[in-house]
């Protein structure tokens, strides 16, 4: 095994020498002398190395519930992203600990909204349109932005739970307002029935609500957000396995363009897609359309199945990729020793509201 030097800086040098065996020793010693003590969630997204010492697995609505429910340990380390540790941090109680192994593990659609944006976005927003106005964000997205929209009524949402929470925020109000993936936000609100003619996008680089018809049609408005790793995926893609194999199914998330959805078979979160495959039949072959690490530890556990990216030239989610054995090892010891790094800490105020939004969504889902 080895290990990029350049992108481990802050890591003690010592880890980046170490074995794989003597990384592993080192995990499960800690995890073993803890107990209890100690949490260690994983997203689906992250490599196997790292996956294999998780005490839980899941998406963004599963890993929520579950720092929800957690009482018993006094830290968790958590594998994910920098917005899914701060969840954790406002979820678990002011004792509890929540350490990201390393802090470089973001996310670049989390990054494209910040509150000074969403901020001036809304008052213009209010300003031209009234303000009947309802803004839901993604849980791909920072404290700060989750208590943004906690404060005006809002909630947050995930791709399993997002037909649910739009449904609820457009009986609220006349106008839904979604951060910070314009994907999401359409194919959703397209699934339940609102033509692409009644939502407008908002250009936060530009400060531009860009939308051809009358202010008086629009339903939704959508920020100018996506993930860079579903962007990847493409109708191109699609026609090419039509046309050479057209048995197999095409599986994406709904974090791809409406585009792609519209032509894929199916379309479902990080959770739906793990399903569909679990209960498929030997011999059914898919091309499916998320994040590489998933799909190929997919292709690993149903080998009786024919597994395939969507895109054969897909990389795994570069900040994802950030947490590695080397980092692992280091926090684990670090929190072991009660001297723990990288610990995310959300402040009461920002807490106090992103809560409101985030038991909102896990009321209702």
């Amino acid at each position: 095994m080895s290990f990029d030097l350049l992108a481990n800086q802050g890591i003690p040098g010592q880890y980046l020498e170490k074995t794989e065996a003597e990384l592993i020793a080192i995990i499960e010693g800690v995890k073993r002398r803890m107990g209890s003590r100690l949490f260690l969630p994983a997203h689906h997204y992250q490599k196997d190395e790292v996956v294999q010492f998780a005490d839980a697995t899941g998406d963004s609505l599963q890993l929520a519930q579950i720092a929800k429910q957690m009482t018993e340990a006094e830290y968790t380390v958590f594998c994910g992203v920098h917005f899914m540790a701060e969840t954790a941090d406002m979820l678990t109680q002011a004792e509890h600990t929540v350490v990201l192994p390393d802090m470089r593990a973001g996310c670049s659609m989390a990054d494209m909204a910040n509150g000074y944006q969403t901020e001036r976005a809304y008052a213009y927003l209010v300003d031209r349109l009234g303000d009947s106005i309802l803004p839901l964000t993604y849980v791909n997205s920072t404290a700060e932005i989750k208590a943004f929209v906690g404060r005006h009524g809002g909630a947050t949402v995930t791709s399993s739970n997002a037909v649910k929470m739009v449904e609820w925020a457009l009986a609220e109000r006349d106008i839904l307002f979604f951060l910070p993936d314009q994907h999401l936000g359409r194919n959703t609100a397209h699934a339940l029935g609102i033509p692409l003619e009644q939502m407008a996008v908002w250009d936060p680089i530009n400060d531009q609500l860009v939308f051809d018809g009358e202010d008086s049609d629009i339903r939704v408005i959508l920020w100018k957000g996506h993930c860079s790793v579903h962007e990847k995926f493409t109708v191109g893609q699609i026609e090419q396995f039509r046309l050479t194999d057209p048995a197999r199914q095409i599986l994406v998330h709904p974090e791809c363009s409406f585009e792609v959805v519209e032509a894929a078979d199916l379309n479902g979160s990080t959770a739906y897609i793990i399903n569909q495959v679990k209960q498929a039949a030997a011999g059914t072959k898919w091309a499916i359309g998320t994040e590489m690490n998933l799909v190929n530890r997919l292709a690993k556990d149903f080998p009786e199945q024919d597994i395939v990216s969507l895109n054969p030239f897909m990389c795994p989610c570069l900040t994802m990729n950030r947490i590695d054995l080397p980092h692992l090892a280091w926090s684990l010891e670090q929190v072991e020793r009660g001297t723990p790094v990288n610990i995310i800490s959300v402040d009461a105020e920002t807490t106090e509201y992103a809560v409101l939004a985030l038991e909102r969504m896990l009321d209702r889902s």
